[in-house]
């Protein structure tokens, strides 16, 4: 007669293969529930397929597994090892196995499948979900990758606007060659992502390295009919993506993220103030210099800035003179340069009138030129190198951040790297 509570418990427990034979709770207050084998083919010899009839003894496995009732639950596995009797056969002994915890596992298969759904559905890092489920980085990182292949097509779809951008990844590791005694890159601790902008299959691919050889590539080995689909692609100021984008697809549109642009407007508006800072005083600035005490003020956007802290701004900048009056200046160029960025319909609401990206492109590059500061000077040499790019960003608003109207989570977005 079959116990219905063991019967119960074993519906609960929910692991095919095994059954429930006994639950407790232990002196920490976690559940241990004790399974036995109820799978007759767990005495199937591995070596050579033969039933086993003769037991050698029992095993006490613990192996780990997926939270239960919204808590812990150590799962005790108690198995037997039979012997094989059989003469050709090199096994002489195996213990029982089911397709949940193969032989030598000490998890679970729905444990390892958790935290690898949790990567790709639950928005996680790998990290991240590793120590969520107690397991290694390496073996998360494989449960992900085994996920996403089998929930995502072999071949990425079509897409009409691709978003190209590189991210660190650990630190660069080299290796020496036994023969010639020159040191090479194992790992290059930049990857580049492709990245689908305006449809919802997220990652597209994944490469190593950030040169235009390995972009290129990875553009190629797409079919024709995906590469002759991609009408625009967003990269940052970056001239080998640049270069790669115009081998691969030379139909195509760059677009230059707006992010970077203003980036590198505070870049050099950081490097003109330090330059005035060591003309002035001979030394970097430290807690008490104006130009010191007001950085904060010249990284705000000036729309972000009130009344008084724009008067402050002001009035300290043109209190130091010459110096102060440059420093000024290159703030005034960061805003010029959003100004001309804020054209764009993504901001405006309306379709950019191409007069008034001229007027204010004209309004930008003489005001840099007219500073006669190198910093401000270069800012435009570059704006008007990347100027197809920029332009291409105000009339189509495409930036490679994310898309605030995709309703699918970050991580179901991802697709397994190539």
């Amino acid at each position: 007669m079959v116990d219905d509570t063991a019967t119960d418990a074993t519906l609960l427990l929910g692991m095919a293969g095994v059954e429930v034979a006994a639950v407790r709770l232990d002196t920490d207050g976690v559940r241990v529930v004790r399974v036995v084998t109820a799978d007759e083919a767990a005495r199937v010899c591995p070596g050579c397929s033969v039933v086993a009839t003769r037991s050698k003894g029992v095993v006490l496995t613990r192996p780990r597994d997926v939270e239960h009732g919204g808590g812990r639950v150590r799962v005790e596995w108690l198995k037997r090892r039979w012997l094989c009797r059989e003469p050709g056969c090199a096994r002489r002994s195996f213990t029982e196995a089911v397709a949940e915890v193969p032989a030598r596992m000490r998890t679970t298969g729905r444990l390892r499948r958790a935290a690898g759904r949790a990567v790709a559905d639950g928005g996680r890092t790998v990290v991240q979900s590793a120590l969520d489920h107690g397991l290694s980085w390496p073996v998360t990182q494989r449960e992900f990758r085994v996920y996403a292949e089998n929930v995502l097509p072999a071949e990425p779809e079509p897409v009409e606007v691709v978003g190209i951008d590189e991210v660190r990844r650990g630190k660069q590791t080299w290796e020496q060659d036994p023969d010639t005694g020159k040191w090479r890159v194992v790992a290059d601790r930049w990857h580049v992502g492709f990245v689908d902008i305006k449809g919802k299959q997220g990652l597209l691919g994944q490469v190593e390295g950030r040169d235009a050889t390995g972009v290129a590539t990875w553009l190629k080995s797409q079919t024709q009919d995906w590469m002759s689909a991609v009408r625009y692609v967003a990269i940052d100021m970056c001239a080998p993506f640049r270069a790669a984008v115009r081998r691969a697809l030379p139909h195509a549109r760059l677009v230059v993220d707006c992010f970077h642009v203003v980036h590198l407007a505070q870049r050099r508006l950081a490097e003109l103030r330090r330059r005035c800072t060591w003309a002035m005083r001979g030394r970097r600035a430290r807690k008490g210099h104006e130009e010191w005490e007001i950085r904060g003020l010249l990284r705000r956007n000036a729309e972000d800035l009130t009344e008084e802290q724009r008067d402050t701004l002001v009035t300290t900048l043109t209190g130091m003179g010459t110096y102060g009056c440059w420093i000024l200046k290159g703030w005034h160029a960061k805003e010029k340069l959003r100004a001309l960025l804020r054209l764009t319909a993504k901001h405006s609401h309306t379709n950019p009138d191409r007069s008034a990206i001229s007027n204010a492109r004209y309004d930008f590059m003489t005001h840099c030129l007219d500073s006669r500061q190198p910093e401000l000077i270069t800012l435009a040499e570059t704006i008007e190198d990347w100027w197809e790019g920029i332009e291409n960003y105000i009339h189509t608003g495409i930036t490679n951040a994310m898309n605030p109207s995709s309703s699918q989570p970050a991580g179901r977005r991802l697709r397994s790297t190539s």
